[in-house]
């Protein structure tokens, strides 16, 4: 669409907004003609689209024309991703930059009978059509394969690739096994058409059961960047030998410390606190890596620690936002090493509120790296495991101002959902020892405040300079979620009314109602479930979790990148030195927000994944004995169950509960039988036997014990009936909730 000539450089904001709304591809001549850009201002929109591109605003099409990342373009390459049983073609691009799942268009062929097949690639004019885009082939291309991760399994002389994604159920047959042998990991390229799909080997990855590859299979699924490029890992080499500089503050006299878990293997935040002279409360620093120092805007390492988003945590390993040399070395603030920090000091008053603050770029030395567990037992009195010294001068000043902080957050009546994190143990070989839940202690709760305290200082210290802002958004729950739990808690007697104003405190009152019968994890899960999803976003939301009308992640730049723009914003509106926010990055936050949003999310379910995978090898010597579960999940199709303690999911299908018919209660959750009235809900807990425990999807499956009323002795029915329509999968299950603040 035409527009008014404007004089200079547009604005980033303005190329999207032409991009989004020109009628054709639009390349560099288009834009410039656009905004009336002549001579010079022509080169300086070169470097400007070049900067766009690097920054991942904008993606270039075929014909050197360019579209939004995240977009559609009007000319593009797709793929064809499947055919389904009525012959329409589904396509996705080729290339998609954006993080979030590649959008699928309907291929609209001239011919009637279809001349594509499965992973042709095609040349393509789209367009917009309803909620979605078709596409319109141009040019058939030379072939190229989106790779499937599976395992090679023999039946008789056929072998069969068994896909990792537990979800996908259907098996390929394997037409060129290469070296491969049955049982290994392979990347196989599928060819051919509905239903005459099948599979060549393209790479064998080994052992798929063998320790540290249940990680592997996790980076291969969802394209985790696992390896950074060799001009990133020079500059990381480059950067950390950078001289801290005479001009910060010197804070090295402090006997500040890092608290972490006993596996961390990032320090990025260490804390010190001391009562004031004048008896109004207490002085704290909560110190966090400068990482924004040595990582600047439009470096190869800042264009990977976008790319990135966030490091991504196993068990066995973690694949980091940025290379070790920063990440485990130079940014780590190890006990006894001279490092750069971000000093965040705080004014904390007798009642916990925060009085004041202030942000310097410092340099500390660490008095001590202590696990959470070694400081809670320094405190409880146990002797030895921490230096005297350290017990007295830093983590006695650290608890008194703590209980003030804690006693702020008890007033403010945040959400308190004790949901446990699984931890699997692993030993020096990476076989599994034991999976259990962590345990929450004063220490964890001690070192989340100092944190949340720093990170309201930092989105309250940018507002208060009318400074943009990443702020890190919870929103109140929606409507639909809300009338969701009121059926739910009907279910137990509990009331609950929609026209009242939602706080997290009605949320906790519902658990003080409820008390400790059986059935509060199953609440406490459905309160998580009806919980809006955190996000990234400039625009001041409030995080209703923890009751802040204001918040910003300052406290982990090293594996976050939301903190690293913070870092930025506070070092370019304080004029702390080099290395702050440019004009480009500050345009583009709401860009930022929505990927590293979707980026932390792709994280979450790998590394849920990954522990899934753990649990079901950690289960696999079971099979066939009686495991204690508890029910998470009913459908019309059967439950859902998890082991007692240990986590996993395992279904039990409807068609093995015997010969009697089943109805499903959708507001209960509840399969109910006609005749007996045996009731299987949310909650309930019973003993099943493990049929099946397959570490490579890190699925499970049970059937009810032996002699048990439908177990496997009772004849199978055909059919079950139920009240309600069958829904076309099963509804999410919560996440772990984090307790070192790693996400809140």
């Amino acid at each position: 669409m035409p527009r008014k000539p404007k004089p200079g450089l547009p604005t980033r904001k303005q190329v999207l907004d032409f991009i989004a709304s020109s009628g054709q591809p639009a390349g560099k001549r288009e834009i410039a003609r656009a905004f009336g850009l002549k001579g010079n201002d022509k080169i300086g929109l070169k470097v400007l689209l070049k900067d766009m591109a690097d920054e991942g605003l904008i993606d270039s099409s075929p014909g050197r024309a360019f579209h939004q990342a995240g977009g559609v373009p009007r000319v593009t390459v797709l793929r064809v991703a499947s055919v389904d049983d009525g012959g329409n073609v589904w396509a996705v691009p080729e290339q998609w930059h954006a993080d979030t799942p590649p959008p699928k268009l309907r291929v609209i062929e001239r011919g009637k009978r279809s001349a594509l097949a499965l992973n042709d690639r095609i040349l393509a004019r789209t367009e917009e059509r309803g909620q979605g885009h078709v596409a319109h082939p141009m040019k058939k291309l030379a072939r190229a394969a989106e790779l499937v991760l599976g395992v090679v399994r023999k039946e008789g002389d056929r072998f069969w690739l068994s896909p990792v994604d537990k979800k996908e159920r259907r098996e390929l047959p394997i037409s060129d096994l290469g070296d491969a042998q049955p049982g290994d990991l392979v990347l196989c390229e599928p060819s051919g058409r509905p239903p005459r799909v099948s599979a060549r080997v393209d790479a064998v990855l080994g052992d798929p059961s063998a320790p540290r590859s249940f990680s592997l299979i996790a980076i291969h699924k969802h394209g985790i960047r696992d390896r950074f490029k060799d001009e990133a890992i020079e500059e990381a080499k480059r950067q950390a030998k950078q001289p801290l500089g005479e001009d910060r503050e010197d804070l090295t006299h402090l006997p500040i410390v890092a608290i972490d878990p006993a596996d961390a293997r990032d320090h990025d935040d260490a804390i010190w606190a001391k009562a004031r002279d004048d008896k109004d409360g207490w002085d704290a620093i909560v110190a966090i890596a400068d990482v924004s120092f040595y990582v600047r805007p439009g470096s190869e390492l800042d264009r990977e620690a976008r790319a990135r988003g966030n490091s991504v945590y196993f068990p066995d390993r973690v694949v980091p936002m940025l290379p070790e040399e920063l990440s485990a070395d130079i940014c780590s603030l190890k006990e006894g090493q001279e490092r750069a920090a971000m000093a965040c000091h705080l004014h904390v008053g007798k009642d916990g509120q925060l009085k004041s603050w202030k942000f310097t770029r410092a340099k500390i030395c660490v008095a001590a790296n202590i696990a959470y567990e070694d400081a809670q037992a320094a405190i409880n009195g146990e002797a030895g495991l921490v230096d005297p010294q350290v017990v007295e001068n830093a983590l006695k000043p650290l608890w008194d101002c703590w209980k003030a902080l804690f006693a702020a957050r008890a007033k403010r009546e945040p959400l308190e959902l004790d949901l446990p994190e699984r931890r699997v143990m692993l030993d020096e070989k990476g076989r599994i020892l034991s999976v259990a839940a962590r345990e929450r202690l004063d220490a964890h709760r001690l070192v989340e405040d100092y944190m949340i305290a720093a990170n309201v200082a930092a989105a309250r210290a940018l507002e208060a300079k009318k400074a943009p802002v990443m702020y890190r958004v919870h929103e109140t729950p929606g409507r639909e979620k809300l009338v969701a739990l009121k059926d739910y808690l009907a279910t137990f007697d509990l009331e609950f009314a929609l026209g009242q104003v939602i706080k997290p405190s009605i949320f906790n009152a519902i658990l003080e109602r409820f008390g400790d019968r059986e059935g509060r994890t199953e609440i406490m899960e459905q309160l998580l479930r009806t919980q809006m999803q955190a996000r990234y976003s400039p625009e001041r939301l409030g995080h209703f979790g923890l009751a802040l009308a204001t918040y910003a992640h300052f406290t982990s730049p090293i594996r976050r990148y939301a903190d690293l723009v913070v870092h930025r914003a506070l070092t370019r509106w304080y004029k702390l030195g080099e290395g702050g926010l440019t004009d480009q990055e500050a345009d583009s936050m709401e860009v930022t927000g929505e990927l590293i949003s979707t980026l932390e999310r792709r994280a979450m379910e790998a590394e849920r994944e990954t522990v899934d995978r753990y649990v079901a090898a950690f289960l696999a010597d079971q099979v066939g004995q009686i495991v204690r579960c508890r029910i998470t999940g009913v459908q019309p199709f059967g439950f859902f169950a998890t082991v007692d303690e240990l986590g996993g999911d395992g279904l039990v299908l409807a068609a093995d509960l015997g010969t009697e018919y089943f109805r499903y209660d959708e507001k209960a959750r509840t399969l109910v039988g006609d005749e007996t009235g045996e009731a299987y809900r949310v909650g309930q807990r019973l003993e099943l036997r493990l049929a099946e425990a397959n570490p490579v999807s890190g699925g499970l499956r049970f059937q009810l014990p032996e002699g048990s009323y439908g177990g496997p002795s009772a004849p199978r029915r055909d059919r079950v009936r139920t009240a309600a329509k069958r829904p076309q999968g099963r509804r999410g299950r919560p996440g772990n909730i984090r307790h070192d603040s790693r996400r809140r």
